[in-house]
Parts: structure tokens; C-alpha cells; sequence
């Protein structure tokens, strides 16, 4: 059933969404604001944009043109509706497109400054949990994409220093990193994301940069909520920025 929703934290931002599929949770809105926003980059491709969070929250960082692409229709649809009910289809242009096809197009080589993605996050195995419906298990399994070939076609749309900033399970951490040098990304910031002071780190963001120099910046961890289940100080000074 669709439905329009709040964005968390953005008063002025609606997000429709299906419940079919998985609705947007914390990962996508930290990941949207922790990413480096440089005053020269004009070019943001967002991968597996799903309904469009991301590019939503970015548009208020930055002037920079975003292309969303999404492989579903359903979510591609609802990417669209959003964007156009929040008045930024001058800003954003959302593609119901294969990664894979979009990268390679020449069109979109070496043509963006930044990619952000928030990809699926468990590698498809035979002990994968198959109790979901298809469209669940493409945004939570390596069906379609894994992190191999996102990095691969990270390199081939990004400028040479151009960035490329995901959000993924802590558990993966040394697959990342390896991914990332093999396709000439360079790690340069990690921030290890705690749901409460308590409990071991499930999420992981890392940024890395096209042929970047090698120096690897960790960053203090992002606790998201405390003891009374109220988000943090370091949750809200994250967003201080674009909420103003």
C-alpha cells in the first residue's frame, strides 16, 4: 500500500512509500549527510536510489545536479512521485536503469564528481534468508549487484578524484576496503555507527576517492540514540547543516 510520508528531520521533505518493499530507515539519512560535498562537484549519481531519500536530502546540500538510478520500477515510480511532489525534477533526474548499463553507457563515463550508494548489504548464498518477496530480497541480498561491481562501476562513472561514499554492515568492513583498492579507490574516512553505547556497531561508512592518495582518516563513531532511546547530540549536529 503506498503511502506519503515524513522524512525524519526534514519538515519541508515527503517521501511516498510502498509497503511492498522496504521503507527508507536511518542508514539512507546518515549516509546523505555524512557524505563530503566539495564546492566544485556538479555532477552526484546516486545508485540504487530506491524511492529517492538520499537524492532528496543531498539536493539540500548542495546545488549540484543528482541522477538517481533504480533497477525496480515500482521503487523507481515512487522515486519519481517524490521528487516531483517535493518540487525537485529540476535538480534530480531519476533512471529505472541497470548500474550496470548506466556505467557503461559512454555518455555517463568519468562524468561525476560523487556516487553515493546504499547497496545491498548480504552476499546471496545458500544460507541467505529467502522468506522475503523478491523485490525485498534484491534491496537486501546481492542479486542483482554486489560490492565488487558496484566499486567497478563507481571507477568508470567517476572523475579522476571523484568521490564515492556507501553506507554498509560493519561486518563487511575488510570487503569494502579490498573492493575499493581494487577497482583505484582509495579509503580515505570510515565512521563506525552504533544504535546505542551499548551495543556492537552493525552499520559502517566509508568514503574513498578515484586514484586518491593513500591516508586513511577515522572518524569518531556516530552513537544514534542514548539511554532514553532519544537520538544523540552527534545524530543532530550531523544534520544541523541542511536542516537550516
Amino acid at each position: 500500500m503506498k503511502r506519503l510520508d515524513d522524512i525524519l528531520g526534514y519538515k519541508d521533505l515527503k517521501i511516498y512509500q510502498d509497503s511492498d518493499f522496504f521503507s527508507f530507515s536511518l542508514d539512507s539519512v546518515v549516509l546523505a549527510n555524512y557524505c563530503n560535498i566539495r564546492l566544485r562537484d556538479k555532477k552526484i549519481v546516486d545508485f540504487c536510489c530506491g524511492n529517492g531519500v538520499v537524492s532528496m536530502i543531498v539536493s539540500k546540500r548542495c546545488n549540484a545536479l543528482i541522477d538517481a538510478v533504480e533497477i525496480q520500477e515500482k521503487l523507481y515510480d515512487l522515486a519519481c512521485e517524490s521528487i516531483k511532489y517535493n518540487n525537485l525534477d529540476n535538480r534530480i533526474n531519476v533512471y529505472c536503469e541497470d548500474i550496470k548499463d548506466f556505467s557503461y553507457n559512454p555518455n555517463n563515463n568519468s562524468q561525476y564528481d560523487l556516487v553515493l550508494c546504499n547497496p545491498p548489504y548480504f552476499v546471496d548464498n545458500d544460507n541467505s534468508s529467502k522468506n522475503l518477496s523478491y523485490e525485498k530480497m534484491i534491496a537486501r541480498h546481492e542479486i542483482l549487484i554486489n560490492l565488487d561491481d558496484l566499486c567497478k562501476y563507481s571507477n568508470l562513472v567517476l572523475k579522476d578524484k571523484g568521490n564515492l561514499c556507501i553506507v554498509h554492515r560493519t561486518d563487511r568492513l575488510m570487503d569494502i576496503i579490498s573492493s575499493f583498492r581494487k577497482h583505484n579507490i582509495e579509503p580515505k574516512r570510515i565512521k563506525i555507527i552504533h544504535e546505542n553505547i551499548n551495543k556492537e556497531s552493525t552499520l559502517v561508512l566509508v568514503e574513498g576517492q578515484k586514484l586518491g592518495s593513500v591516508g586513511l582518516k577515522v572518524d569518531n563513531p556516530l552513537i544514534l540514540f542514548d539511554e532514553n532511546g532519544n537520538f544523540t547530540k552527534e545524530y543532530n549536529d550531523l544534520q544541523l547543516e541542511v536542516r537550516k
